[in-house]
């Protein structure tokens, strides 16, 4: 809970960090890998650091964290720190980092608003900041202990037990423990970090959503290659082309909070494009458990040759016992298919329906209004990023995201 005396300071100051967010965030950055350019190195993202994406990230994250504990004193917007500590817990971050944190984005605070930060002013926004950083450490500590790793020891050997070239660009890698251990089992729509040791020496990290079930003994991955330039798309280039059978990888305990909750409910799974393996994961989970409820699968994408585990798709959702599946393609589409974009215009939904969503944010943004005026309740409308959670970037998503909507910062196909 936010001080009285520092809750009225902040409040009287967001209009002006809020307008410069951007700027102390930019230049935070550039503090922070000068002095720990090994962060930028075997850390962070370097493709989403230079198309500025992780810094309209962090500026979401703490406009929205400071508006809400102006808005609402006596609470704390939960769902946005569990999003972000499943991030971090799957990076390793510790608490040791947060005070380096603390000094270089003060620094570029103090530098970007020059004499508006009195130390009354400092003292209120260090008090937002420890709030948000202690809440974030509790919640990563806990999720460490649920994987029984230490706090930040979240990586093991997998051995690549076998590769699928799904389509030109996709690849799934099935993996197995290293030490010939049963795969521990994780959550429906989880995701799991990868670290590579690329050309120049550096350890890069993404995230992929796990595809298989829970139950299966190897995990799976389905990895889509980004094309670009420069360090977009080096991680997944150098597993599709580096990353054979029989090889090894560094990869972290499973953790992401859009999960599948265990319900009786309706539930219906939209994504486009790659959002479909945390859905896959999702499906043959309920496949497997004998869901009786119904299941409404939508998936939109460019063709259906560009469409990952297509077959699997449709599979699975023909073993549900009251489930239907409708794909959308921009173009190519095949007979009993539809083309153009995902519409729920004529799409019956059952009372009561709980809804998944991944895909690219435009994508979610577009489902999630239709799935609202449809009748769903906000609360009933989980969704995944791949890559920075930019969907706190905008004021108005941010206020009705940390209120109702549920959410996971996985990133997967941006590497």
């Amino acid at each position: 809970m936010l001080s009285e005396k520092s809750t009225e300071t902040v409040r009287a100051t967001l209009p002006a960090v809020g307008a410069a967010i951007g700027d102390i965030a930019d230049l935070f950055y550039t503090k922070l890998f000068a002095a720990h350019p090994e962060l930028l190195r075997d850390l962070f993202n370097r493709g989403n650091q230079n198309a500025g994406l992780q810094k309209q990230a962090l500026a979401g994250s703490i406009a929205a964290f400071a508006t809400h504990l102006v808005a609402h004193p006596d609470t704390r917007p939960d769902v946005m720190l569990q999003r972000i500590a499943h991030k971090h817990a799957s990076l390793g971050v510790t608490r040791e980092q947060y005070p380096v944190v603390h000094r270089h984005l003060f620094a570029a605070i103090a530098e970007v608003l020059g004499e508006a930060v009195t130390p009354e002013v400092a003292e209120a926004w260090d008090e937002v900041y420890w709030l948000m950083a202690n809440a974030l450490i509790a919640i990563e500590e806990r999720l460490y202990a649920e994987q029984q790793v230490l706090a930040g020891d979240v990586w093991r050997a997998w051995t690549v037990a076998a590769r699928v070239e799904e389509t030109a660009d996709c690849t799934t890698f099935h993996l197995a423990p290293a030490d010939g251990s049963p795969a521990p089992s994780f959550k429906p729509g989880q995701y799991v970090s990868v670290q590579v040791e690329l050309a120049d020496g550096s350890r890069q990290i993404r995230q992929y959503s796990l595809s298989s079930a829970p139950g299966s003994p190897v995990r799976s991955i389905t990895v889509k290659r980004v094309h670009g330039e420069g360090p977009d798309g080096e991680v997944s280039n150098h597993l599709h082309a580096r990353t054979a059978t029989g090889d090894t990888l560094r990869v972290s305990a499973p953790y992401g909070d859009l999960v599948l909750r265990d319900s009786t409910a309706p539930v219906l799974l939209a994504s486009a494009g790659i959002g479909c393996t945390p859905m896959l994961s999702m499906l043959e989970h309920l496949a497997g458990t004998g869901h009786a409820a119904p299941v409404t699968v939508l998936h939109a994408d460019r063709s259906p040759a560009d469409h990952a585990l297509r077959a699997d798709h449709r599979a699975l959702t023909h073993k549900l016992a009251d489930a239907s599946a409708r794909f959308w393609y921009e173009a190519a589409a095949e007979p009993g298919d539809d083309e153009g974009r995902l519409d729920l215009a004529d799409v019956p939904l059952a009372p009561g329906t709980t809804a998944y969503l991944c895909g690219p944010l435009p994508f979610m943004r577009a489902v999630r209004e239709q799935l609202l005026a449809k009748g769903v309740p906000a609360s009933d409308i989980h969704y995944e990023v791949f890559g920075p959670d930019l969907w706190l970037a905008s004021a108005e998503a941010s206020t009705s995201t940390s209120a109702s909507t549920s959410g996971s910062a996985s990133g997967s196909a941006s590497a």
